[in-house]
């Protein structure tokens, strides 16, 4: 097979490199304070509502179990049933949440109940990862959460906001806090991108290595290693 050939069938289309979803920027809105530790994936989402794979839907399951009562009526002091829950964008909670299995699940029925951040003192590594991907993103502040719970008790209606490009969310006027995120995640949610996008975002740099490389017929470690010389 010739150089030429083995760069055109690896081809992908360039019309492939598109946002799968929208960029996320900043986020500014009250939020819903579940104030608990140790959250699990179960209780997010429990395992009844795992049969599907489609995402569009699953926001009414989210916290099924602490959400309604045996007969599936809405418990009125689970915290996103309170009429002022609607609409808000952000989760705040407490240590550990999304432990327990690694299912993805749990972050599309956080998004599709309209979440675009959550906001703990820490979060299990496996939701951590989840999350992100699908672009819901994570916010760990450690022991700050205590003062974020405390205001928010006090005034329930406070906006809190995360700027992704700063790193930093602020609860309260003189209250913020920065977070940690790794340059690629943070990149690919900039840029509404998933793994493959942004993969494809470098398309024009991988084709200038291609014709750079198909020129050195055989060269080691180029398009044509290995192929007949």
């Amino acid at each position: 097979m010739s150089t030429t050939s083995a760069v055109e069938v690896h081809r992908i289309s360039p019309a492939r490199n598109a946002a799968v979803r929208a960029p996320w920027r900043k986020v500014e809105s009250a939020a819903v304070l579940v104030a608990h530790d140790d959250i699990d994936t179960d209780q997010i989402i429990p395992a009844r509502f795992l049969t599907t794979t489609q995402r569009a839907g699953l926001g009414v399951h989210c916290f099924a179990d602490w959400r309604y009562d045996a007969d599936g009526r809405a418990r009125t002091e689970f915290p996103l049933n309170a009429p002022h829950a609607a609409g808000r964008r952000i989760l705040v909670a407490g240590a550990n949440f999304g432990c327990g299995s690694s299912r993805e699940h749990a972050p599309w029925a956080l998004l599709d109940a309209g979440f675009e951040a959550v906001v703990a003192a820490s979060f299990a590594d496996i939701f951590c990862s989840n999350a992100n991907r699908n672009g819901l993103l994570t916010v760990a502040v450690g022991e700050q959460i205590a003062d974020i719970h405390h205001r928010m008790h006090a005034a329930p209606d406070a906006v809190i906001s995360i700027d992704l490009e700063s790193q930093v969310v602020a609860w309260a006027p003189g209250h913020a806090a920065q977070f940690a995120i790794d340059a690629f995640t943070k990149r690919a949610l900039l840029h509404g991108l998933d793994e493959l996008g942004m993969l494809l975002a470098e398309l024009p740099s991988i084709e200038a290595w291609e014709r750079a490389h198909s020129r050195e017929s055989g060269a080691p470690g180029g398009v044509g290693a290995g192929g007949t010389p």
